[in-house]
């Protein structure tokens, strides 16, 4: 068994994927767009937005799509859990552009840099270094 994040845009998805990729997380590794390859485009679509799609990088991997009934993102964040302080505050800075952030980098009980933001595309994030 394997727990795999699904992350659901209503129209933006590509656009966020392409922001993980130029922040460092990984590549697009998989995408299905309506319209394409026989992929009908529902009611409410674009031909083109992305039906799914696969995201994968080292020590990282979750799926998203453009989706008609997405929810805001809320209720969950991703943990991204470094060794290198310097590593954290780069992606945290990368992450954090055009965002919010909620807990700023910085010495918490359980770790000595942790911090905590909501990208411009709505998703939430939490930064660790464990050393």
């Amino acid at each position: 068994m394997r727990l795999s994040n699904y992350l659901f845009f209503t129209t933006n998805c590509e656009q966020a994927l392409v922001f993980y990729e130029t922040c460092g997380l990984g590549k697009i590794v998989e995408i299905k767009r309506y319209g394409v390859d026989g992929i009908p485009t529902p009611p409410g679509f674009v031909q083109g937005q992305v039906m799914h799609a696969k995201f994968q990088g080292p020590g990282v991997l979750f799926y998203a799509s453009d989706n008609d009934d997405a929810e805001p993102m809320r209720g969950s964040a991703h943990l991204l859990e470094f060794e290198d302080p310097e590593q954290t505050k780069e992606m945290f800075a990368r992450l954090t552009a055009g965002g919010m952030i909620s807990t700023p980098l910085g010495k918490q009980p359980w770790s000595n840099l942790y911090g905590k933001l909501t990208d411009q595309f709505g998703v939430q994030w939490m930064l660790n270094c464990v050393v």
